[in-house]
């Protein structure tokens, strides 16, 4: 367990080095919106944006590979 805490907590920092390291601005056309974002802004939002869509790709997984119980017969000498 505390292999584990602490192999998150170097995670974390080296992330956070990572963010802290990148200040500059960054901007993006879509279309006829332009979009400009700090990239210690932006890393984080895309890192939150692809934890959550694999959420909710192994969520979605999951269901498929078990769709539901079928339903269990009755029990003998019961109507």
């Amino acid at each position: 367990m505390a292999k584990k805490i602490g192999l998150g907590v170097v995670l974390l920092i080296l992330i956070a080095i990572v963010f802290i390291q990148n200040p500059g601005e960054v901007s993006y056309k879509i279309y006829f919106w332009r979009i400009s974002l700090s990239q210690m802004i932006l890393l984080p939002l895309t890192l939150l944006l692809g934890f959550i869509l694999g959420l909710l790709a192994a969520g979605m997984r999951r269901s498929r590979s078990n769709p539901g119980l079928a339903p269990s017969p009755p029990a003998p000498g019961r109507s």
